[in-house]
């Protein structure tokens, strides 16, 4: 139908290691789909809509991911979510089919919560920098040089790593549980992104251990860049994901995940922002606010080729193409070790319950009591 993908290197350069806090994974690839024409990208769709009734499937599709594919996600029943929201959609639908279009350690995870179900992905190949550069060997050994610390690990992980782990975060509710955890005068070894990790240990004042990782687009926003920018708009609001350097967060208006920063956009009182997240974030924010203005924050100075390249390559892998074949064929089913992901889903179980006591307005620390160190 389309043109054969292409192969794009993903060079980046992992933080330098500390106390063997970090692995070096400085090279990476990604194979990105073409755009498909106007005809074929009809064509697929309905494709896939047919495939999604026949298949008993549903579609969970991340802010970041094609708009095509965000898109028919919602258009279908199914979700355009952070991930938090992601693995409870994907757990509680009645669908015996989840397709996940995002990267890899979300696909595991829909696939930990729903083992009876089937879960599969347009590219198993899509991955994650975070994911990459921890794991779980050289995790371990870390966690075992720090015993008395309750290990805290971000959902951007591998199945095996959050196996390791006490508690699963994910950046829309990691504050709420590390102060938790701090209230009752825990010690955090956290991994794997060092930008948030230091977010919320400065918010918090936690005493904490941090893995040395990060986001190879968030990592890449450059304050200098915005605050220059800020200078041509100086009405904008500027919202920042806090994977994003501490001096670009130090610029925000507002700091949250994926959804705080939709949530940010939709209540804030200004019709032009700058934002320091993924550009797929930019498609729903757009859809949700068409009288706003959304500029992507600079990750690089005048002498780049490209001022702001903020987007996932491995999200980028997620396309028609990729889903409509995996529902046809089966090709892309998740597969998590049925013993490993019973390990796995205790962290995020303890995740989700105490997101889901937040909300029927419990105190935190009730949502933490007997949960000690690894």
């Amino acid at each position: 139908m389309a043109a054969s993908s292409f192969v794009i290197d993903v060079d980046y350069e992992q933080p330098a290691a500390e106390a063997g806090a970090a692995c070096d994974t400085r090279h990476a690839w990604a194979r990105v789909p073409p755009e498909p024409s106007q005809d074929e990208r009809s064509a697929l769709k309905e494709r896939i809509r047919r495939l999604l009734r026949e298949r008993n499937a549903v579609m969970v599709s991340h802010f970041y991911v094609h708009p095509d594919l965000q898109d028919l996600a919602e258009e279908t029943g199914g979700i355009v979510s952070d991930s938090l929201e992601m693995a409870r959609f994907g757990r509680d639908h009645a669908a015996q089919t989840l397709v996940v279009s995002g990267v890899r350690f979300m696909g595991e995870t829909a696939k930990i919560l729903s083992p009876e179900k089937r879960v599969l992905m347009p590219d198993l190949d899509a991955n994650c920098s975070l994911d990459l550069g921890c794991p779980v060997d050289e995790f371990s050994a870390f966690c075992d040089r720090h015993p008395d610390r309750t290990v805290v690990v971000y959902a951007n992980t591998s199945a095996a790593v959050k196996a390791r782990a006490d508690w699963l975060v994910t950046s829309s509710c990691a504050l709420d549980v590390v102060s938790a955890l701090h209230a009752q005068g825990r010690k955090i070894l956290w991994a794997p992104d060092r930008h948030l990790g230091d977010y919320i240990q400065r918010q918090t004042g936690a005493d904490m251990v941090s893995w040395n990782g990060a986001c190879i687009v968030h990592d890449e926003f450059k304050a200098l860049e915005l605050e220059l920018l800020k200078k041509a708009h100086p009405a904008a609001k500027v919202l920042v994901h806090p994977e994003s350097p501490a001096d670009v967060i130090a610029l925000a208006d507002a700091v949250g995940s994926t959804s705080a920063i939709l949530g940010a956009a939709q209540r804030m009182d200004a019709s032009e922002f700058i934002v320091a997240t993924d550009t797929g974030m930019l498609h729903k924010l757009r859809t949700l606010n068409p009288g706003k203005t959304f500029i992507e924050a600079p990750t690089a100075g005048n002498g780049a080729t490209c001022k702001s390249c903020a987007h996932c390559p491995w999200m980028a892998m997620n396309g028609l193409v990729e889903l409509a074949n995996a529902l046809e064929t089966g090709a892309g089913e998740v597969h998590v070790d049925p013993a490993l992901g019973l390990r796995a889903r205790v962290p995020i179980d303890r995740m989700l319950a105490f997101t889901a006591g937040l909300k029927n307005g419990q105190a935190p620390g009730r949502l933490v009591a007997g949960i000690g160190a690894a």
